[in-house]
């Protein structure tokens, strides 16, 4: 089976196992583990920023930064598409007691016109507009890529304005391998950022959360109340610097298989239209009268595991366990699968 459902289903590459076998590991509760420390110092010190907290998941990590930047009956700006909005069981409700405001936007992308006159009037019926979000690349926007122009406009009004700021960077080192765009320059446009170890970096588990010393103490409690204090992590943070070691790089590669596959299926009969394609995330839309289900059937049943992203859209995701020899054979299968 050619695995394209995500970039979560890789697999630790040998050499990443390796690393892991050979962590010195502590108790991460008490600070003394000392390959959690070092990820963090790594991670704070790619963005240019004081600190980072190493949490289970992207989706706690996206969650202690809105808990952090807000206060209840506030409200927080992202586009409709947002994985904050779409795929984080509604958390921010939850654990902040936060409104959303969702912008429009297929491409997932926000703008900064859209944000010049997004804060609430101080009228006791409106939740106060506290934080935008931003998710560089958006998954459900089909994996699009902000610019460092586009991503400057939007920090320059939201700060104006009195607006905190956060990055939810999951998949940032597959924008930033096509934008040739620094760490450290996107560090510095946000209060926050948020990225992901286990996604295309390739490590089993884990993100980061990054930003100064007294937002990531504040983190550090909260994500013990949540449940997300580890002890020996090590092990799992070790995967993460051999990932920044060695698979950032390789990113690249992955965006231009996605890009290939986008190609045949723009000429595939049964295809209606082909999201543009700009990092590793391919969205198509399947013709009437077929369904996404069933294309993900057929799919299936040739051989290639993918995903419904709606009742006409299916994903595609390539990754570091998908060989150039797979690439092929999918690029068959999908010019042939009707």
């Amino acid at each position: 089976m050619i695995n394209l459902i995500s970039d979560t289903v890789t697999r630790p590459t040998k050499g990443m196992l390796e690393a892991m076998c050979r962590a010195e590991v502590g108790d991460d509760v008490f600070r003394e583990d000392p390959t959690v420390n070092k990820l963090e110092e790594r991670a704070a010190a790619m963005f240019a920023k004081e600190a980072a907290i190493f949490c289970p998941s992207g989706t706690m990590t996206n969650q202690l930064a809105i808990k952090l930047h807000t206060r209840e009956l506030d409200e927080v700006v992202c586009n409709i598409n947002a994985h904050i909005y779409q795929y984080e069981a509604a958390a921010y409700a939850m654990h902040s007691r936060v409104g959303i405001k969702a912008l429009p936007g297929d491409d997932g992308k926000i703008s900064p016109q859209q944000l010049e006159s997004i804060v609430n009037p101080s009228y006791d019926w409106l939740p106060t507009t506290r934080l935008v979000v931003v998710e560089n690349t958006c998954n459900k926007g089909g994996g699009t890529i902000y610019s460092m122009e586009e991503l400057r406009a939007v920090s320059d009004v939201s700060r104006r304005q009195g607006l905190a700021i956060h990055l939810d960077g999951a998949r940032l080192f597959n924008a930033l391998v096509e934008t040739g765009d620094t760490t450290e320059s996107v560090g510095a446009l946000f209060d926050s950022i948020s990225i992901c170890l286990s996604k295309g970096l390739g490590a089993p588990v884990g993100s980061l959360l990054i930003g100064d010393g007294d937002f990531i103490r504040r983190a550090r409690r909260l994500r013990k109340a949540l449940g997300g204090g580890m002890r020996q992590a090590g092990y799992l943070a070790a995967a993460g610097i051999y990932a920044f070691d060695h698979h950032i790089e390789r990113l690249k590669l992955d965006n231009e298989r996605a890009k290939e596959l986008g190609t045949v299926l723009a000429e595939a009969s049964y295809v209606e239209r082909v999201r543009p394609v700009q990092s590793n995330i391919v969205i198509f839309e399947m013709a009437k009268p077929y369904t996404a289900a069933e294309g993900v059937a057929k799919l299936a049943d040739v051989g290639i595991a993918a995903s419904a992203f709606g009742p006409q859209e299916i994903r595609l995701v390539t990754h570091l366990d998908i060989s150039e020899e797979m690439i092929d054979r999918a690029k068959s299968l999908l010019k042939n699968l009707y």
